[in-house]
């Protein structure tokens, strides 16, 4: 346990913040698997829906939840498993 009263109010802090961080990454991936689910059933459904995980995943980013090139792979990763559904 914290000894003094600047570590206490850190740990309460922190665990503020990894319950709120958490939540937003459970958003995220929800999303993500939204879309993916979609890509190999329906393609038009899984493009309508790609804005707003895309959407997401830059408020996450923005946020400091996600760093900048996490996100910018997740992005590259969604989008480049639509356009090859597409030219099957």
């Amino acid at each position: 346990m914290a000894n003094r009263k600047a570590a206490v109010k850190r740990i309460k802090t922190s665990e503020k913040k990894r319950v709120a961080n958490s939540s937003i990454k459970s958003k995220v991936k929800t999303e993500i698997s939204k879309v993916r689910k979609l890509v190999e059933t329906n393609q038009e459904e899984a493009q309508k829906l790609l804005p707003t995980a895309i959407s997401a995943i830059d408020k996450a980013c923005k946020k400091g939840i996600l760093h900048k090139n996490t996100a910018s792979r997740k992005k590259s990763r969604l989008l480049h498993a639509i356009n090859s559904a597409a030219k099957k």
